[in-house]
């Protein structure tokens, strides 16, 4: 795991679900030629939260004595049930443009997991988003 010292931006596929009240995106970063999004990208889109928060989530719901990368798997399967089975999803893009800030936290799989070896969060803006889709919702549960 290391820190993302600098911003990305990317163009593709985009989708947009709710967690636990706050709006986040997942995109996918090709690391090479091949194009194979072996990143996966997640962050919080809704005003004010910040990436720790969705790193507080799976501290939260994952086991106590859970290490980054079990904690990165929670994340990436949360962000995967949006965009495969539509659980929770806001919106679906299929080529929209996107920015990771810099900052947020970087977790390399010992595996692939998910489709993915490596996991990139941080605060994240997806271009084109409405207010009533990044707003805070309501939720059952808290974390």
């Amino acid at each position: 795991m290391s820190s993302n010292d600098q911003g990305l931006t990317g163009q593709g596929r985009v989708t947009v679900f709710a967690m636990f009240g706050t709006a986040f995106g997942y995109s996918t970063h090709h690391l090479d030629e091949r194009r194979i999004g072996d990143v996966a990208v997640i962050g919080p889109l809704t005003p004010g939260v910040e990436w720790p928060r969705l790193w507080q989530m799976a501290r939260t719901c994952g086991r106590p004595a859970a290490k980054d990368t079990e904690l990165a798997r929670w994340i990436l399967i949360q962000a995967t049930r949006a965009f495969v089975c539509g659980s929770n999803r806001i919106a679906q893009f299929h080529d929209q443009g996107w920015t990771l800030e810099p900052g947020g936290k970087r977790v390399t799989f010992e595996a692939t997991y998910a489709n993915r070896d490596h996991l990139w969060t941080g605060n994240l803006a997806v271009d084109g988003l409405s207010p009533d889709q990044v707003a805070e919702r309501p939720s059952h549960y808290r974390t």
